[in-house]
Order: structure tokens, then sequence, then C-alpha cells
């Protein structure tokens, strides 16, 4: 895939999960594609993804079903 940011043909996709919101707003989106290059470093969502995360978000009554998730807090060790 050519980077839309360096211009190489070393994009690659990957997919991964993300959070939005928190507390009772928490959405979490799972299978994002995300573009990564290995020749200029840089990770970027394109238009048209971003565009459906916003959609997801605005409709997320349609799309999320509620389950429950752990959550831990980070503590640095001393």
């Amino acid at each position: 895939m050519i980077c839309d940011i360096c211009g190489h043909d070393s994009g690659k996709v990957r997919y991964v999960t993300r959070s939005y919101g928190s507390g009772e707003n928490l959405l979490i989106i799972e299978n994002i594609p995300v573009v990564s290059c290995s020749h200029c470093g840089e990770t970027y969502l394109t238009a048209g993804t971003l565009h459906e995360i916003e959609r997801i978000k605005i409709h997320r009554d349609g799309f999320a079903h509620k389950q429950s998730v752990p959550v831990a807090v980070f503590s640095e060790a001393v």
C-alpha cells in the first residue's frame, strides 16, 4: 500500500482497538484499520476510517452491545 505521508510502497494495514470517551460514555471500537509505514514510521487513519468512526460514535446504540469489561488502574512501582 502506498503511504499517504511519504509516498513509499511501505504502508501496511493493521487492526487496532481504540476507546473513546470515559465512564458511562465509554465506547470501545474494535478492528479499526490503521495504516503503518515502515519507511517513514508514521501511523495514521484514512479519511474513510475517520468518517466511519464518527458514524459509529453518533449511532452507537445501533452498533454497540453492552458487555462487562474489567478495568485496572496503573500504579507506578516505588
